[in-house]
């Protein structure tokens, strides 16, 4: 799956660009441990992916990872459907709470890291 273009909607790159600037404080605290691979592969953010946009993205690893606020309570079933179509294109995703992020970023941090081995 390294490397593999996955097609998107070229709709979604502006909305991508200004998901970028407004990152949620919970998105920039663990962009700001992954970036620039920091955990042994590069992840980027806001990457769209068919008719979504996902937080972070390795295209190296074809790995997503989501970071969800309270909104993502009420839509579980669109998550569920947005996650099994990109797993279909051999997505793999790793998804966190911004509470998650808050509280024990460590741990998750290391969760990634594991991933990361594992995949490469």
């Amino acid at each position: 799956m390294a490397n593999r273009i996955i097609p998107y909607r070229k709709d979604l790159k502006l909305l991508a660009q200004e998901l970028r600037k407004n990152q949620t404080p919970a998105e920039q605290s663990l962009w700001e441990r992954i970036r620039k691979k920091q955990l042994g592969a590069e992840f980027h953010r806001q990457v769209p992916i068919l008719d979504y946009i996902v937080d972070f993205y390795c295209h190296e690893i074809g790995l997503a990872i989501e970071v969800d606020g309270l909104i993502h309570e009420t839509q579980f079933l669109e998550d569920a459907k947005r996650q099994g179509k990109m797993e279909e294109q051999g997505v793999k995703f790793l998804r966190y709470t911004n509470q998650e992020i808050y509280e024990d970023l460590e741990s998750i941090l290391e969760g990634i890291k594991e991933v990361v081995r594992a995949s490469a």
